[in-house]
């Protein structure tokens, strides 16, 4: 198998599982209609861990372009693989999406909130302010990309590795996860939006391309910054790309703070006029 088709069908089983386990918690009439967030961040979990089995021989399974960029980036992965890695990713994604919508076919026509349409397809915010969610998304996969260099750093039953990912994933999502969605993966967003703008699906609403740019650009920055961090903090690699990348992630953070306690002292202002 070539690794562009591994990482397509690796990020394609992805979707399948993940999108899957949304799909059938917030779909009206759904068998799962209403589980809730533990089986979705269980579900995502085993999804990744599903990928990871499937093609780990082949590529390693990335099955995520801020996976991919961040190897790259500390030189554990060529640059001359990363555009075929990442386009891989990204149709896999898609293709994944599709299949997900045939599954659901009947169900799509009872689901009346076109939120939760959305949502078998892509993340969204549980609060919708742009500096934050992006630190969200730049946190979780921080913490994804560290905690693969942490996995790696160890040796486990031969086969058990893909399901200690698969529960990293359902730690970040337990923990971190209900601030975004967390996609900390942008294919798992990206693709998916694209097929929920594509398809056929009935009174589906707008895609929310206002919003996609943050589970993109959030999981990319943070995954470099994750694997970056890790070499410098573990292996003492403290390189330009570390310290230019601390500083830059400084500013976000506490321009994130300053935006929200800006926005805090405004409420504040609002209350005590109306009430005077």
């Amino acid at each position: 198998m070539s690794e562009f088709l591994a990482e397509l069908i690796g990020t394609m089983i992805l979707i399948i599982f993940g999108g899957g386990v949304v799909g059938g918690v917030v779909l009206k009439n759904s068998k799962a209609e209403g589980a809730g967030w533990v089986v979705i961040t269980i579900g995502w979990g085993l999804a990744v861990a599903m990928g990871v089995y499937a093609v780990g021989s082949f590529t390693g399974a990335h099955i995520n372009p801020a996976v991919t960029l961040g190897f790259a980036a500390v030189g554990e992965f060529p640059w001359s693989k990363v555009p075929v890695y990442i386009t891989a990713q990204m149709i896999g994604a898609f293709i994944g999406a599709v299949i997900v919508f045939l599954n659901y076919l009947p169900h799509w026509r009872d689901t009346e909130d076109q939120g939760a349409k959305l949502a078998v397809f892509s993340t969204d915010p549980a609060v919708r302010s742009p500096f934050s969610n992006l630190v969200s998304e730049m946190i979780g996969t921080f913490v994804l990309l560290m905690g693969l260099m942490f996995i790696g750093a160890n040796e486990f039953t031969e086969g058990l590795n893909p399901l200690i990912v698969g529960l990293l994933i359902v730690a970040i999502g337990m923990s971190l996860g209900g601030a975004t969605g967390y996609a900390i993966n942008p294919a798992r967003d990206l693709g998916p939006r694209i097929a929920h703008a594509l398809l056929p699906i009935p009174k589906k609403g707008s895609s929310d391309w206002g919003y996609a740019w943050i589970p993109v650009v959030g999981p990319i920055l943070g995954g470099i910054y994750g694997a970056v961090f890790y070499r410098a903090m573990f292996l003492e690699e403290f390189t330009g790309l570390f310290w230019g990348l601390s500083v830059f992630v400084a500013i976000i953070l506490v321009g994130a703070a300053f935006s929200e306690l800006k926005k805090e002292h405004t409420v504040a202002e609002q209350v005590e006029e109306k009430i005077s």
